[in-house]
């Protein structure tokens, strides 16, 4: 028996792929994201390293769509530099992700494979941060 891998975005990963090697350049930026805004737009951000720890690309996206005055966000992918490919989230951005967008999809794996995936499920047994607020 064979399972169906749901198609990807691949419109987004070429959106990300093409900030990443036109606008990712030396360390300070090294990897790009877009996102697909639930009316159809694509916003993509790139990361702001810095020895302190600068933000993620995905976490720079999600202030970029709110300038924008984009608030929903149906899926996200994160492509690296230098023909890096697909990058999947670090901890921190699945968190985040998921405080802000619980349904969103985020495209994972390599070429050839790639997928895209409730955020929930890069985190099993997370903590909800809107779960645990106190109602005013």
């Amino acid at each position: 028996m064979t399972t169906r891998v749901p198609a990807v975005d691949q419109e987004l990963v070429e959106a990300a792929a093409q900030v990443a090697s036109t606008r990712c350049r030396g360390d300070n930026h090294t990897m790009a994201a877009a996102a697909r805004a639930r009316d159809g737009r694509i916003v993509t951000a790139v990361n702001a390293y810095h020895f302190t720890g600068g933000p993620c690309a995905e976490l720079v996206l999600i202030g970029t769509a709110a300038a924008q005055g984009v608030y929903e966000l149906d899926t996200i992918v994160a492509v690296g530099d230098r023909e890096r490919g697909v990058v999947p989230p670090c901890g921190r951005c699945r968190q985040v992700l998921l405080d802000y967008f619980p349904t969103l999809e985020v495209i994972v794996g390599e070429a050839g494979r790639m997928r895209a995936v409730p955020v929930g499920d890069l985190l099993p047994a997370s903590y909800v941060w809107a779960d645990h607020q106190l109602d005013a």
